[in-house]
């Protein structure tokens, strides 16, 4: 709000509440000051309040105290995309959706010549014919009309018909736009509100949420909605810093208070690629039904050089109420002790039994270093948000940072080593480097080490673990023991669901490949991996369906695409596994696929060719799929051949030969049957 002031302004509640951005407050105050003079009594906020909970409880008290709400709208207001006038903005907004259509409570003032159009205001606004002050000129007709409202004898419904001119300015004395809601329809929200007052009085402070009013998401229910009991989601939190640059730190704290969430027994919490497809908040009624959650959390973030300022609300998705909210202030040290004092206030909201020391959960592995903290999250942010080598070598660096900060700091060594994984695997790169998985092993024991119940840290080292020595049965232990640590972590039941699988353990893999789809279902990345699992356990109609499914997410989600060829191909479609392996012709999977769909369609030069780009992109980094493509071009000797070259460079595209259809030419010869006895896969 406006700039801090030495008059302490302390106004009765009950009359007017002036809401306008800092950059108005002269003209602000020139239209309280004349209406002041008049005998009416306003609100006019100066920041005599210095933030927190104090600040926060008072003005969302006297907004719903005041009879008659007065937003001062300017080009100022138009630019400002973020800033307190907006919260309440919309508590006014909320609050007007629980009276009577013909009870004016709003009543914005325009202080130039800024339009409907352009303001970006709430729809309520819109519903009221707006009075032009000019730089905050008040003339005696604008305060008479204030007073007559203000008067217990005026009549409710005082509003003259609409204007003819749609979106106009009105001056003082123009009429108040009437409602534009069909007389049917009116009654019926009459009704409604009737029967909801008495619940409001006794809840007054349970605001509804900004996104859904409980109107609103009564009309927008589908019929039978029900999401699972104690379900949430957490929506990306606003960024109030005032630079686009720290928008990693808000995202950042987002997700490890997701993680949090996702740490408590009992609380089944929507995953990150799924909640962050919401950035740009949509209605709360929207974000239940796509991720089929009963719960939203949201929430903004205020940073400064020593300290964070984070306000939460959490939102009953299905009815619109608040159920809860506060604001916190704390230095950036204690950031990791906030996170568990939200995660505890929002489980007790949604009446979740809290088993076991929950603080212990939520802090594993964490710092209490802020420098340490912030490298960290700027680090998963670059692994997040970039898919590529340079996004990994910017992780990796991040990583490496927050650990320089904190030696102690569990969680960077575990997210240094997933990058050091991806970056090391070749499938980005081209080549497998021996050399950076082996630190990541090193990495993830020292995770572990650090924090032995940390499930990050047992998912890294089961990576680590197959892809640097193809070690498949100590991976699989890690993989059960990271499972069972957080079993609500979709990016952990997805990667080992999909392991085990690989595995030859199709029903319990699939079971939680899909339980992470359900967690996430708005991620490419977790339907790919489902998609990809139905076809090592061959049932490829559930694979293209699923693949197909990743596709209409992302069109350009180059793996999916492959993939699907490959199902297609094993299901003997060889021209629809031709198709969608030719729409991203230069991604291994597809190549792969193309190399044997072109020779079954006859294009044997067409497959021979793409053979060739595939090993020289890759080199000996992709023995074994150059094993799979002879395999079934039916030259067993080259197919073997390549297959002892893969052992002996320890190829993690070994992972696939216990399961790949592309193998089955060489399953009954002596040689094939040795190397399996070689790898030594778990039972």
């Amino acid at each position: 709000m406006g700039p801090a002031s030495p008059e302490r302004v302390s106004t009765p509640t009950g009359a007017v509440f002036l809401s306008y951005a800092s950059q108005d407050a002269e003209a602000a105050q020139k239209i309280c000051g004349t209406l002041r003079a008049a005998g009416i009594e306003v609100f006019l906020d100066q920041s005599e309040l210095r933030g927190g909970d104090v600040w926060d409880e008072r003005i969302r008290r006297e907004i719903h105290d005041c009879a008659l709400f007065i937003p001062v709208i300017s080009a100022n207001t138009a630019s400002r995309r973020e800033g307190y006038f907006r919260l309440e903005w919309d508590l006014a907004d909320q609050r007007s959706h629980m009276m009577a259509r013909s009870r004016v409570f709003v009543m914005p003032v325009c202080l130039d010549a800024t339009t409907e159009a352009a303001a970006d205001v709430p729809e309520s606004f819109r519903r009221a014919q707006w009075t032009r002050l000019p730089a905050g000129e008040t003339p005696p007709a604008f305060v008479e009309r204030v007073r007559r409202l203000l008067s217990p004898e005026a009549p409710a419904a005082t509003r003259p018909p609409a204007s003819p001119m749609s979106g106009a300015v009105a001056t003082v004395g123009e009429p108040i736009r009437a409602s534009r809601w069909a007389k049917p329809l009116l009654l019926a929200f009459l009704a409604f509100v009737a029967f909801t007052g008495l619940a409001y009085v006794v809840a007054n402070k349970f605001w509804v949420a900004r996104h859904a009013t409980p109107e609103a998401a009564a009309r927008a229910a589908p019929a039978g909605f029900a999401p699972p009991p104690h379900s949430i989601a957490v929506l990306p939190f606003v960024n109030l810093s005032g630079d686009k640059e720290q928008e990693y730190f808000s995202d950042g704290l987002t997700e490890e208070l997701l993680n949090s969430l996702a740490a408590i027994e009992g609380l089944q919490v929507a995953a990150r690629t799924s909640s962050f497809s919401f950035k740009e908040h949509p209605d709360i009624v929207t974000v239940a039904h796509k991720l089929n959650v009963g719960a939203v959390l949201e929430g903004s973030v205020r940073r400064s050089e020593h300290t964070v300022r984070i306000t939460t609300q959490l939102i009953n998705a299905v009815t619109g109420f608040h159920l809860w909210s506060k604001t916190y202030d704390r230095e950036l040290g204690d950031v990791l002790k906030l996170q568990t004092e939200i995660a505890t206030a929002v489980a007790s909201a949604l009446k979740v039994t809290l088993l076991g020391d929950v603080s212990a959960k939520i802090e594993l592995g964490g710092t209490r270093n802020p420098a340490a903290l912030d490298a960290y999250l700027r680090g998963s942010k670059s692994y997040s948000s970039r898919p590529d080598a340079a996004g990994l070598e910017s992780a990796i660096a991040a990583y490496t940072e927050a650990i320089r900060f904190d030696p102690n700091y569990a969680l960077a060594f575990a997210g240094r080593s997933r990058a050091l994984s991806d970056y090391a695997s070749g499938y980005l790169t081209g080549a497998v480097t021996h050399a950076d998985l082996h630190k990541a092993q090193a990495d993830a024991r020292q995770a572990i080490k650090l924090a032995p119940e940390l499930a990050e840290g047992h998912s890294a080292l089961a990576q680590s673990l197959w892809e640097d020595s193809l070690d498949f049965i100590q991976a699989s232990e890690a993989y059960e023991h990271a499972m069972a640590l957080a079993p609500g972590n979709a990016q952990i039941l997805t990667d080992g669901g999909h392991f085990a699988v690989l595995m030859g353990r199709f029903e319990a893999g699939l079971a939680s490949v899909h339980r992470a789809v359900a967690l996430d279902p708005l991620n490419p990345r977790s339907r790919s991996l489902l998609g990809e699992a139905l076809f090592f356990a061959r049932r490829y109609e559930e694979a293209i369906a699923a693949l197909g499914e990743v596709l209409s997410l992302e069109s350009g989600f180059k793996r999916a695409a492959g993939f699907r060829g490959l199902a297609y191909y094993a299901r003997g479609d060889f021209r629809s596994a031709r198709s969608s392996c030719e729409a991203t012709p230069d991604f291994w999977a597809s190549q792969w696929c193309l190399a044997v769909a072109y020779d079954k369609l006859g294009q044997h030069g067409d497959a021979e060719a793409t053979l060739k780009k595939l090993q020289t992109t890759y080199g000996d980094s992709g023995a074994y799929q150059y094993a799979a493509v002879y395999a079934q071009w039916g030259d067993r000797a080259q197919a073997l051949q390549w297959l002892d070259s893969a052992l002996r460079l320890l190829d993690p595209g070994l992972i696939y030969l216990k399961t790949d259809p592309l193998m089955d030419p060489l399953r009954k010869e002596p040689r094939f049957q040795a190397i399996m006895r070689e790898l030594k896969f778990p039972d």
